[in-house]
């Protein structure tokens, strides 16, 4: 290990009692365990039968989407190298309300995905005899399925109690399995099974634009792609974040991409004519409950059916041990930041935010109870995920104007274009998960609301010296954005909507609704002074504990 990276840099870091533990490769691990996960499982199964081979379109679009999103983080993450960080940048940039409601979607998306591992391992798992029945055929658990669940994420829990340093480990190990598996049958499958007819013979984009672009939000393309911003979540716990935080969310978005793209061409081309004979829509197999083991045992590579089935509790495992991390660290940043009980930020002597823990245990035993199947709650939180990415654009616009010479380890070429692009681009794919998930996170928005605003008018009634301010003045354009885009989805042809805005203008009217709110949200965000005040507030310029 070099100076360089035994050395603690003096930067901006939080005080809550974090450790400083974690390398680039852990922060990379970290965001490459949790996108490859149950997405490589079902993703590509998913997306040809929403829109044919043209899917392959569909996980390009969904590809240069995270790449800008990523792009805007990556400098974000040098800037303020935080625990949380998603669900802080927001609040610097726009005052408490805005920083409120996006640590919400954040906390929202985070501790709803380990659950969603656990019932894609669980599904997987019914191949096996004594799994049969652990899924009622609606794919809710019956009782004995949420036995093992519960168990599952006890688990996770438990690992994350030992602290950042045994996660690492823990998740590297299982990262470097979750790699190697799927490159595994990339190349295995397709060597002796790989017919280019299949591309053609019965259409390439049979479902038209329509297809491709819904296939992006509704068949798990974004949902297998999200996952970049844990390297942030972890900043606080990195050795050298200013160096590694822009490199592990570049580079884990990189090697996650090329993995899915490759996924999707061989499953598309390995696939027998006869099981899409009747068209992409009715793709039908022995086996296609798990598509990967089934097309495995369907080619004749029974031994590797086997490695897939074993995978199949691996690579969500890994994926759900690092979103309950992720969601204790949210948890942390909203504490910090006055929008929730001092209690989550508090931190055990291995520097473990234990409650948010506890409480994103909970969080999960709820999810398990019956509600719809893994690819149904994929829109709904690929909704909620890219919320959440929306904010880094619009604080990004504002750090650009408000604080030009804070420094800045990464500078995102361009970035004054990309930044409203990458906000454009997060809107457009919320529309197309359709009115049908929409007004679902609607709902749980006002959920949030309840509580995180009880809380908030609890501490400032108090005057407890973490009250938050709510700077309504700051985040006007909020609201307007929020009922902006329920409207603009109820209105349009995705997912259940009236189908009054036709297709290509309805999204026309997304990307300019969008620009209009990412420059009145630079317009009226807080003063320069408050920015600065608000970071000082929650971060110090000493070293943490070791």
């Amino acid at each position: 290990m070099s100076k360089v990276d035994q050395a603690v840099p003096i930067v901006p870091s939080d005080s809550g009692g974090l450790r400083r533990d974690v390398g680039l490769i852990g922060l990379m691990w970290a965001s490459v365990g949790s996108i490859i996960g149950s997405g490589w499982l079902f993703g590509a199964e998913k997306a040809v039968v929403a829109a044919g081979p043209a899917a392959i379109i569909s996980w390009m679009i969904g590809t240069v989407a995270i790449v800008l999103l990523a792009l805007v983080h990556a400098e974000l993450g040098g800037m303020f190298p935080v625990a949380g960080g998603t669900a802080r940048y927001p609040h610097y940039a726009f005052g408490g309300l805005a920083g409120m409601s996006f640590g919400w979607f954040s906390w929202l998306q985070a501790a709803t995905v380990a659950p969603i591992e656990v019932e894609a391992m669980l599904g997987y798992a019914q191949h096996w005899k004594w799994a049969e029945g652990l899924q009622h055929p609606d794919q809710t658990l019956s009782p004995s399925g949420l036995a093992i669940a519960v168990v599952l994420m006890a688990v996770f829990v438990g690992v994350n109690f030992f602290g950042v340093r045994a996660l690492a480990h823990t998740n590297s190990a299982a990262t470097w399995w979750k790699i190697a598996v799927p490159l595994a049958a990339i190349f295995i499958i397709a060597i002796g099974n790989f017919h280019p007819g299949n591309f053609t013979s019965e259409g390439f984009a049979p479902f038209g634009a329509k297809g491709v672009l819904s296939a992006i939000s509704d068949s798990g393309i974004i949902f297998a792609l999200l996952g970049f911003e844990q390297a942030i979540q972890l900043a606080g716990e990195s050795r050298n974040p200013k160096r590694d935080l822009p490199r592990a969310t570049l580079g884990s978005v990189a090697i996650g991409a090329v993995i899915y793209m490759l996924l999707q061409v061989v499953f598309i081309g390995a696939l027998p004519h006869t099981s899409f004979a009747h068209g992409w829509a009715k793709l039908d197999f022995p086996g296609i409950s798990g598509p990967w083991a089934g097309l495995a045992t369907l080619v004749g590579l029974g031994w590797l059916s086997v490695v897939l089935y074993i995978d199949a509790v691996i690579s969500p495992g890994g994926t759900g041990l690092i979103y309950t991390t992720a969601t204790s660290r949210v948890s942390y940043g909203l504490a910090k930041n006055g929008y929730a009980p001092k209690l989550f930020s508090k931190t055990d002597k291995r520097g473990v935010p234990w409650f948010g823990l506890l409480i994103s245990f909970v969080t999960g035993v709820i999810c398990f109870l019956p509600f719809p199947s893994w690819q149904t709650l994929v829109s709904f939180i690929t909704s909620a995920s890219v919320l959440m990415y929306a904010g880094a654009p619009l604080a990004y616009g504002v750090f650009a104007d408000r604080l030009p010479h804070h420094e800045r380890p990464y500078r995102l070429p361009a970035g004054k274009f990309i930044s409203p692009l990458s906000f454009v681009v997060a809107d457009l794919i919320i529309y197309w998960a359709g009115w049908g998930t929409l007004w679902r996170l609607g709902c749980a928005i006002v959920i949030g609301y309840v509580l995180l605003g009880s809380y908030a008018w609890y501490a400032i009634r108090k005057g407890l010296p973490d009250a938050p301010r709510l700077d309504f003045k700051a985040a006007q354009w909020l609201p307007v954005y929020l009922l902006g885009m329920g409207l603009i989805s109820w209105q349009g042809g995705f997912g259940g909507g009236r189908g009054n805005l036709a297709l290509w203008w309805d999204m026309l009217i997304v990307a300019a609704f969008s620009v209009v709110i990412y420059y009145w949200a630079k317009a009226t965000a807080s003063k320069t002074e408050a920015i600065e005040r608000s970071i000082e507030e929650v971060v110090v310029t000493d070293a943490p504990a070791h």
